[in-house]
């Protein structure tokens, strides 16, 4: 399999995860801070190391206000449902996953909230100004993407962050795409609230989230329940991160995590972008030279993460896709990529468009396979 669908989980893992997910499972699975045994104690120093060495990775206020969470969208779901009450106003874009659109839909529906989406450019970047000119006097966050999943677009986060600060808002960013791949400095952007999964660019196993709570942020608990440091209180534990981390842990795929976390930190955030940044060129270039094929969202390769979205004037996304798995045993990602709004916008609704999005392990010949796939089947020359 030419594995080329990175944005929806990255694969293969480096090496040292499934080495640290088998020695892990093998010698230390106990529930941490259940217990006072030495396994319980080494699961819940993996939590620990594992607190501290995210903190400093995203510039953090502090390792107790690094949350485990199931997933990218449990962190999202988390920091709305515990900061929004009824009658906030929220602004976020038309550029978002569903995993932050749903959360705000829902009790916008509901006449709960209200909500704002602020349209990105042709190329698929928003404006800061225009989410300054959208507070309003009952505003109390603003939920941004850091890099578009369908169109690899970065946005401009420290513009956006510096004036929520300004205005006194909260502000949410899923780094869904960006985490391991561009620096998130929660402190330098201003963020309130920082949310990503494990699975993706940080290369830990799926399963694995997290949310960073800045100091002016305090969610009420979504999930409550036991703790491995206060049995006898009769609701959820103040203290952070349990105030928020009710239940067992996935203490396994944090350890894996925090090994796809070596392997980053070693090759460089910035040395991986560059690769999946040049191998999506390659594919620019070459689609460019083909009859029939659109590409969509930035150039500039300084803008982008490394996901590229296309379609085919003759063939509808979701069966190119099918045709590249099926006859070709190349894996990408056709459809709406959960993001059906910037879709609607740039006029690919309902098929969507195909995503490619490389990741460290891919290889120039794996882009040049995909193009000897799609020039077969378009009939391209």
């Amino acid at each position: 399999m030419t594995y080329l669908d990175n944005a929806a989980t990255s694969f293969p893992k480096p090496e040292g995860v499934y080495a640290a997910l088998d020695r892990f499972a093998r010698t230390s699975l106990a529930n941490p801070g259940r217990a006072g045994h030495k396994m319980a104690l080494a699961a819940e120093h993996a939590l620990d190391d594992a607190r501290h060495r995210l903190n400093r990775f995203v510039n953090g206020p502090g390792p107790d206000r690094v949350v485990f969470t199931l997933n990218g969208t449990d962190a999202l779901n988390m920091a709305f449902k515990g900061v929004l009450h009824d009658g906030d106003h929220v602004i976020t874009s038309d550029l978002e996953h569903n995993s932050v659109s749903r959360p705000l839909v829902a009790p916008a529906e509901a006449g709960r909230i209200t909500l704002t989406r602020i349209p990105a450019d042709a190329g698929g970047t928003i404006d800061p100004a225009a989410v300054e000119a959208a507070i309003g006097p009952k505003t109390r966050l603003v939920a941004l993407t850091h890099a578009s999943n369908v169109l690899g677009t970065v946005q401009p986060v420290a513009e956006v962050g510096r004036i929520a600060r300004e205005h006194d808002l909260l502000f949410l960013v899923d780094a869904a795409q960006t985490v391991g791949v561009v620096p998130a400095d929660i402190r330098a952007m201003h963020i309130d609230l920082l949310a990503f999964p494990g699975h993706k660019s940080l290369l830990g196993p799926t399963g694995t989230g997290v949310l960073v709570v800045g100091p002016r942020a305090n969610p009420r608990p979504w999930r409550e329940g036991g703790t491995g440091g206060d049995s006898s209180t009769p609701t959820q534990p103040s203290l952070y991160p349990y105030y928020l981390e009710g239940g067992t842990p996935n203490v396994l795929g944090v350890a894996g995590l925090v090994a796809g976390l070596d392997f980053v930190e070693e090759r460089g955030v910035d040395a991986v972008r560059e690769h999946e940044v040049a191998l999506c060129d390659r594919l620019r270039q070459a689609l460019a030279e083909l009859p029939g094929f659109e590409v969509f969202g930035h150039a500039d390769p300084a803008r982008r993460v490394g996901t590229i979205s296309f379609r085919h004037e003759g063939l509808p996304a979701p069966e190119l896709g099918g045709i590249l798995d099926q006859a070709f045993d190349i894996a990408v990602r056709p459809g709406l990529h959960c993001a059906p709004y910037i879709h609607r916008a740039l006029g690919t609704y309902p098929d969507g468009l195909v995503r490619v999005s490389p990741g460290p392990f891919s290889t120039a010949a794996d882009i040049d396979r995909l193009v000897s796939a799609l020039t077969e089947i378009t009939g391209g020359v």
